[in-house]
């Protein structure tokens, strides 16, 4: 058995993991790498494998930085399986075929700009019928159910707790008499979070592959969100201000929209308007309404008792172009959330544009911005940041309320590793910056894990002996 990781390696990013057994090769996620635009067409556009050479596609779960080049393996000639959970297809075929349009959109801006330059033109990374072709490949399976992938390889999805849909990859494999089990995290989500029920507890493994987006860092604690949220509506009332929030599609937004839906029920979000202004979300929002098999039992009792979770008298879902512009003649105070969620493309670009050099207004961060990115800019507070090309005076109020964040935190991971009875034969930290990775198997190794190591992209291991 033999693991390398292309992706999301001393990053976050670009998820990408290859793990040989059997005599089979098994790629493990295959996301959008983000990051300074130049470097992330040239890393995307290439992949660092022949894709005749796969013989299968395990998907952890729907976020862009997780599934958003797997069009590029269809445009490449790749026939073969990509097994996921049903929500997870479901989820992708709304954000694949959403990521395919901002790039032709992206490029149309970019390629104007060129052909002024006197510049050859870009294409998009995929089209649409690449991802059409990609949704086709997908096999949806069910939680906790094993399937035999290929001969000698068992595939069992176990609950991640992250978004909508999001597994856990356990893999059981009989290789040359020997039995292994080989666990890979995805994004590890949180305990007693809304929406979503509470991570699965692995109890043994030979290997995990193991995320690590906060392994230094610690949330602010859960019960401190609903009294922020209601500070700073209060006090974009006062100032009539826009407050822009910047969220993911996929579970950021259904999430802080629930948040918000029990605080308007409670009378502590005064008479604010709130809009979402992104068609993906709103797609996304209506799998969350489908797939109520990957609901919590709190929110299940919440439809029963209020109706739609996501959905209330206060919260106006922008749907078209014209209906989002205008937003832009509305005065405060309000409520906009709008994709995507680093601030790379999609309408919040727009309404960035549009608010950030009034001091009166707020851009509130509610989830992980990585390095490079425009989010990343605007949380570090930079004087002057670029948006769509132009340069812009960053004068709006910046918040950072991380108690959102689906990712589980140092204290969050350790708890997980502690739940195993016996330490895992051989740990790989991945899907973290480089300092959080490195500090958070330097903690493991302060406490006794012994084989714990963090790959460099394109690093090869043997694991055979784990």
């Amino acid at each position: 058995m033999h693991l390398q990781a292309f992706g999301a390696a001393r990053s976050v990013t670009g998820s990408m993991h290859l793990l040989e057994a059997n005599g089979k090769r098994i790629l493990l996620d295959c996301g959008l790498f983000q990051g300074h635009r130049e470097e992330a067409f040239k890393k995307n556009r290439h992949l660092p494998f022949p894709v005749e050479s796969i013989d299968a596609v395990i998907l952890s779960h729907a976020h862009i930085d997780h599934s958003g080049n797997l069009p590029s393996l269809a445009r490449l000639g790749y026939k073969g399986p990509i097994y996921s959970t049903f929500a997870s297809r479901d989820l992708c075929s709304s954000m694949l075929q959403d990521s395919a349009k901002l790039q032709e959109k992206d490029l149309e801006y970019v390629n104007n700009r060129r052909i002024k330059k006197g510049l050859p033109l870009f294409n998009p990374l995929y089209s649409l019928r690449n991802v059409i072709e990609t949704i086709q490949m997908f096999h949806g399976l069910g939680f906790d159910t094993p399937h035999e992938i290929l001969p000698g390889i068992q595939l069992i999805f176990r609950k991640a707790g992250h978004i909508l849909g999001a597994a856990m990859v356990e893999l059981n494999i009989q290789e040359e008499g020997k039995n292994s089990r080989f666990v890979f995290t995805g994004d590890l989500g949180r305990k007693d979070m809304p929406i979503l029920p509470d991570p699965y507890q692995f109890k043994t493994t030979d290997v995990l592959l193991m995320e690590s987006t906060y392994g230094d860092r610690l949330h602010e604690p859960l019960e401190d969100i609903d009294k922020q949220l209601e500070d700073i509506i209060r006090e974009a009332i006062e100032k009539k201000s826009k407050i822009i929030i910047p969220a993911f599609a996929v579970d950021r937004t259904q999430t802080f929209v629930y948040r918000l839906h029990k605080l308007c029920n409670e009378g502590r979000c005064g008479h604010i308007p709130i809009y979402v202004d992104s068609p993906l979300a709103l797609n996304v929002t209506e799998a969350y309404r489908l797939h109520t098999e990957g609901l919590d039992e709190e929110t299940i009792q919440f439809m029963v008792n209020n109706g739609d979770p996501f959905g209330f008298d206060r919260l106006t879902y922008i749907r078209t172009t014209q209906e989002s512009k205008n937003l832009n003649n509305l005065k405060g105070p309000m409520i906009i959330i709008s994709a995507s969620g680093m601030c790379e493309g999609g309408r919040i670009l727009h309404h960035l544009r549009n608010n950030i050099e009034n001091p009166n207004n707020i851009i509130l961060m509610i989830g992980y911005v990585a390095e490079h990115t425009l989010g990343r800019k605007i949380l570090d507070r930079e004087p002057e940041v670029k948006i769509l090309g132009e340069p812009h005076e960053l004068k709006a109020k910046v918040v950072m309320i991380n108690s959102f964040s689906g990712h589980a935190d140092k204290n969050e991971l350790l708890e997980f590793l502690k739940g195993f009875d016996t330490h895992p034969g051989k740990i790989f930290i991945v899907h973290g910056e480089e300092s959080q990775s490195l500090a958070f198997a330097q903690t493991l190794e302060t406490m006794g894990y012994t084989n714990v190591s963090v790959p460099f992209p394109e690093e090869r291991f043997d694991i055979t002996q784990a």
